[in-house]
């Protein structure tokens, strides 16, 4: 092995991250365009915010602790402050709006979606960068603003293509858990830790079902690659109570609210967390989303610390199935809840937040499932491709895609070393729709050939042998310069281009 190969760096993508093409980021593209505007119906206006912020800005709300540095990606700048890539697009809004506090308007109704990235250990469907689609309400406390965000939700989803009945908007209270956990004694400042240790295993009982959130609830759990989780340490009694909390859903909102009152009857955190679902509840069905779409269900308690009353969850319920045939369910793909307290880090007085996220990349992949044609549309088509059959001749091929791009037509120029064979393979590749071909006997009677190579490819597979395919010329015309333009126009017409 000579010493310029063993020097050559291995081209391998991080563990946890993935590329991705132009098909599927058109498609994506589509999707968060009928996301913006869904938002953009309820009055939520755009915001963008960097991916990089100020450690401490992004506080201690963090979504993995037991990772070394915290669940966050961080690094210093060059005057040694601590910098993180944002874990979520929540915490650096609740930045931009103190920092602003003065100019916006208040209540502050926002939209962001980029890429978020968590240091945590990757999986199947679990990666440590990650799109969402947030959409914020601050400084308003009424549950009307929370009650709109779950609407607002559920109208999104039905506008990607998931139909009524294959979706719900699951709605619990983080107050009438902390009356639950005030009754087991793990109120206070020094029980913090572990409060989080117990909503974290709340928040996975769809993924671990009851044995498994026990456990976490309990001494810990190993899971199936080995690694042990510690658990809360709750005694076998305090375990039970939380179940019974989990398992407190009943046949409609209205039962489920009179058993979770009467759960947490002594506690008056949790009495006021039934009465704001209680609001929630009367304020959806005002607007004609019952059972069926908007449904309180004291299992969803969201993992991060920061939410201080209302959670909500975006489930879907329909079941599909993957490459192989085996049946697959997608469960949450989104969510969020209030977070009364998380501005107030950064300003004297605690201002009033609510905000829902869509995880971008789980419904993408389920509206694949169900063959949404909002992510179903025809294939990414590339640009046509004007040929170099005379290099001598570079610049009046040049003239030809300029014409093209003119008339609003995608083109380049073939710009590689290779001859005709090899330029139709790169059109090919390139997917494209078709290719101008003007050789020496076109260019002196100033005329071009168009390929159309959608058809041709078509018709090429009907036909047996090298002779005919020769004889044919499937899907190739002859035009003048003059009606290039217009005879491009009719082959992506013809296409839906």
């Amino acid at each position: 092995m000579t010493e310029a190969k063993q020097n050559l760096v291995k081209a391998r993508l991080p563990r946890g991250f993935v590329d991705r093409g132009a098909d599927e980021i058109g498609a994506v593209g589509a999707m968060l365009d009928a996301i913006r505007d869904s938002y953009e119906l309820f009055g939520f206006e755009a915001v963008e915010t960097p991916a990089v912020e100020y450690t401490e800005a992004l506080g201690k709300f963090l979504p993995d602790q037991d990772r070394p540095n915290a669940g966050v990606f961080s690094f210093q700048d060059d005057d040694e402050q601590w910098l993180s890539l944002r874990y979520d697009l929540t915490a650096p809004l609740a930045r931009y709006f103190a920092e602003n506090f003065e100019s916006l308007p208040k209540p502050y109704r926002s939209y962001r979606s980029g890429f978020v990235f968590r240091n945590e250990k990757p999986g199947p469907g679990r990666f440590r960068q990650f799109m969402q689609f947030d959409a914020d309400t601050v400084g308003a406390a009424s549950p009307a603003a929370d009650a709109e965000l779950c609407m607002m939700a559920a109208d999104t989803l039905e506008k990607l293509g998931i139909a009524r009945g294959d979706y719900l908007l699951k709605i619990n209270n983080r107050k009438i858990l902390d009356g639950v956990l005030d009754i087991i004694g793990l109120g206070g400042e020094d029980e913090a830790a572990r409060r989080l240790v117990v909503l974290r295993a709340i928040d996975k009982l769809d993924r671990l079902g009851g044995a498994g959130v026990r456990a976490l609830l309990g001494a810990g759990r190993k899971d199936e690659s080995g690694d042990f989780t510690k658990g809360a340490n709750l005694p076998s009694e305090a375990i039970e109570t939380v179940i019974a909390f989990t398992e407190s859903r009943r046949g409609n909102n209205a039962q489920t609210l009179e058993a979770l009152a009467a759960l947490v009857a002594h506690s008056p955190r949790g009495r006021e967390g039934v009465d704001e679902l209680k609001a929630i509840d009367e304020l959806a069905k005002a607007c004609g989303y019952n059972e069926c779409r908007l449904l309180i269900d004291p299992s969803v308690v969201r993992g991060l610390e920061y939410y201080t009353g209302p959670v909500f969850e975006a489930e879907l319920t329909f079941s599909a199935k993957d490459d192989k045939g085996q049946p697959i369910r997608f469960g949450s793909i989104g969510g969020g809840g209030r977070y009364d307290g998380l501005i107030g880090r950064f300003r004297s007085q605690d201002v009033p937040a609510t905000g829902f996220s869509i995880g971008v990349s789980r419904l993408f992949a389920a509206l694949k499932a169900i063959n949404s044609p909002l992510v179903a549309a025809k294939p990414h088509r590339g640009p046509v491709v004007v040929l170099v059959m005379d290099r001598d001749h570079l610049a009046h091929y040049q003239t030809l895609v300029a014409q093209l791009r003119e008339a609003g037509i995608r083109a380049e120029l073939y710009l590689g070393g290779a001859g005709m064979k090899a330029q139709m393979k790169y059109a090919d590749r390139r997917q494209s729709p078709c290719v101008i071909i003007q050789g020496s006997n076109e260019r002196e009677k100033g005329e071009v050939q168009i390929k159309d190579l959608i058809e041709g490819a078509q018709a090429a597979a009907a036909i047996a042998s090298n002779e005919e395919w020769k004889a044919a010329r499937p899907a190739q015309i002859s035009v003048s310069e003059d009606n290039m333009v217009a005879g491009v126009k009719e082959i992506l017409a013809r296409h839906g281009l």
